[in-house]
């Protein structure tokens, strides 16, 4: 029999400790995608599946519950059993990435999808970004007396087959996300950035060769040209849909269910959210998002500054990050600075792995911001 006097103990310590403000917020931030799942998604439920209107709905709800109990989990663990935990996580994730080359399902000329009996349409990379994370600040911080150098080398190291992987898919927007993330830990701990400039410009001759010269990478390079010729590709068609919604929807936005983005634009409930969101609810609903974006991001950085322990602050520092440069690509893209990249906007579009990846950096998030207990 459990005791169930030790769990409500546990669980009322949790609670006493956990950031309540942060918890909040996030709790706000997946609600608010439950919201604009509801109000944006039934009409595509209805047309393409012809099922019931709340199917896509009904699917964000159970993710985002099971996201709830992922959240739950990663903030209640001791920071010592976090750590340890995530470093086996972290191999687990990239044994699920290295299945995606071999078994993935391939849509739209990517292969980024795993198809388990247990893992229905999953994207290994989500569960790649957290734990990846932890890894490289739990290198940039080991005790040994070793050289710093040789510690920004284990971290490239660590990558490498990340950036690999992804590459392979071909997946270069969570490609840049996870180099990105990784730069700013390594820049933080104290590298110098004529180093970083030197990685980052040897790094992007190298994509620019393997998308523009190797055939497997066609479909990349059709994004490209088509992100900068007007007049012609499909990919081009999504990006000025998604500008003539945001323009069509004005400060106030057209009403609820009334826009028509979702409806002409395959995936903009997950990669154009903000459109639809813009084209329904108008310019000022995104100004908000931005402002709780904002708030949220400098209630962790407050944090961040008041903690004592570096890896703790590399983490949390490279979380938030990771958080930051995806919501930054995904308006983008949005507004047309950026080519298509398929990028959530974080805790607000529809995707499952997605919401679970989100749970488990907002976990890590509530986690290391809690109260400390002497």
């Amino acid at each position: 029999m459990p005791n169930y006097n030790s769990l409500y103990k546990f669980y009322y310590e949790w609670w006493k400790n956990i950031d309540k403000t942060l918890l909040l917020l996030i709790i706000f931030l997946f609600s608010l995608g439950l919201f604009f799942s509801l109000v944006s998604t039934s009409l595509i439920a209805s047309d393409k599946l012809d099922t019931n209107n709340y199917f896509f709905f009904f699917k964000h709800l159970a993710f985002t519950l099971i996201g709830m109990i992922v959240l739950i989990f990663f903030s209640s663990l001791s920071e010592k059993n976090l750590f340890r935990i995530s470093l086996y996580l972290f191999f687990i994730s990239i044994f699920f990435l290295f299945l995606v080359p071999i078994f993935g399902t391939e849509v739209k000329g990517s292969k980024r999808w795993l198809n388990l009996f247990f893992l229905p349409r999953f994207q290994p990379v989500e569960l790649v970004k957290p734990f990846v994370i932890i890894f490289i600040a739990s290198i940039l911080c080991m005790e040994n007396n070793f050289n710093i150098y040789f510690k920004y080398a284990l971290t490239i190291v660590a990558i490498f087959p990340i950036i690999l992987l992804l590459i392979m898919q071909p997946d270069i927007g969570q490609t840049f996300l996870v180099l990105l993330s990784w730069a700013t830990l390594v820049f933080i701990s104290g590298i110098s950035l004529p180093i970083i400039i030197t990685f980052f410009s040897f790094l992007l001759l190298s994509l620019l060769y393997m998308v523009f010269l190797i055939p497997k990478f066609i479909y990349i390079k059709s994004r490209i040209l088509s992100f900068f010729n007007p007049n012609n590709g499909t990919h081009n068609f999504q990006s000025d849909k998604a500008i003539d919604a945001i323009s069509s929807g004005g400060y106030f936005g057209k009403g609820i269910a009334e826009g028509t983005l979702k409806n002409r634009v395959p995936e903009a409930h997950t990669d154009y959210i903000v459109s639809v969101i813009s084209e329904e609810f108008g310019v000022v609903a995104i100004i908000l998002l931005l402002i709780l974006f904002l708030f949220f991001i400098y209630k962790v950085f407050k944090k961040i500054y008041l903690e004592k322990s570096e890896k703790t602050k590399l983490v949390l520092t490279g979380i938030i990050s990771l958080i930051i440069f995806q919501v930054l690509i995904h308006l983008g893209v949005n507004i047309r600075l950026f080519p298509t990249t398929g990028m959530t906007l974080p805790f607000l579009s529809y995707g499952g792995s997605s919401i679970v990846g989100m749970s488990i950096l907002s976990g890590i998030i509530l986690n290391l911001t809690k109260r400390k207990v002497n």
